[in-house]
């Protein structure tokens, strides 16, 4: 399938007059095509089931490189499978797109794929803490929300415990950022936690949690029977 072919099909599922509603909301300047999430999902499925390895990640990286809003969520659902076999090369492309990341819903989509990548291979998650220290605030944000398999493990293993401990010494090095989308990044973690582990989701709380945004430590908390805050 060639790149041409790709975005006749992803123009095929245009609703008129939606373009100009996603580009106020999401206020990145960039193409937008007006096509709904669901039907992104429907036909990268599709893609999924008819190309090789090989074949998604050249389209995929194809899809990545036009900057069309829509053409990049295909270009991440595309790459989002539990398997691959071999997955390096799926796992170098997800990760190449870090520095471009500028829109939450974006890197939200290209972390789902790389969830799984991560969670087949857990040593990735050296690379991941790299990204902790780049002065880009969605390269920083990408780090905890492509590591929350973590905080939604019921039964961890100790490599699992090991892994959950160092994401959340990240996210307590990120409290006194100010920054929404770092604060949102770091109640999201804690509140999927506290979902699987209450007492250590209460622990970073206690520890941090005078140290976050009124609104970020109120998510955080949501689901916690204490209702820290």
């Amino acid at each position: 399938m060639t790149l041409d072919d790709a975005l006749a099909a992803l123009e095929a599922l245009v609703e008129p007059g939606r373009a100009g509603g996603m580009a106020a909301y999401h206020k990145v300047d960039r193409p937008y095509l007006g096509i709904p999430n669901p039907a992104i999902n429907d036909l990268t499925k599709g893609w999924r089931n008819e190309l090789t390895i090989d074949e998604q990640v050249e389209l995929a990286r194809a899809l990545w490189g036009t900057n069309i809003f829509e053409a990049r969520l295909a270009a991440a659902k595309l790459l989002t499978k539990a398997r691959y076999r071999p997955d390096q090369e799926v796992w170098d492309l997800i990760a190449s797109w870090v520095p471009d990341f500028d829109s939450w819903a974006i890197v939200d989509h290209a972390c789902m794929a790389g969830q799984k990548r991560l969670v087949m291979d857990p040593s990735r998650v050296d690379e991941v803490e790299e990204w902790t220290k780049s002065e880009h605030m969605w390269t920083r944000r990408a780090a905890l929300v492509i590591t929350l398999p973590w905080a939604k493990k019921n039964f961890p293993k100790p490599q699992d415990l090991e892994i959950r401990e160092r994401v959340l010494d990240w996210a307590a090095s990120y409290v006194e950022d100010r920054q929404w989308f770092i604060q949102k990044a770091i109640a999201w973690w804690v509140r999927d936690l506290s979902k699987h582990d209450a007492e250590r989701a209460q622990a970073f709380l206690d520890a941090f949690g005078d140290r976050m945004k009124p609104f970020a430590r109120k998510e955080a908390a949501r689901h916690l029977p204490t209702k820290a805050l």
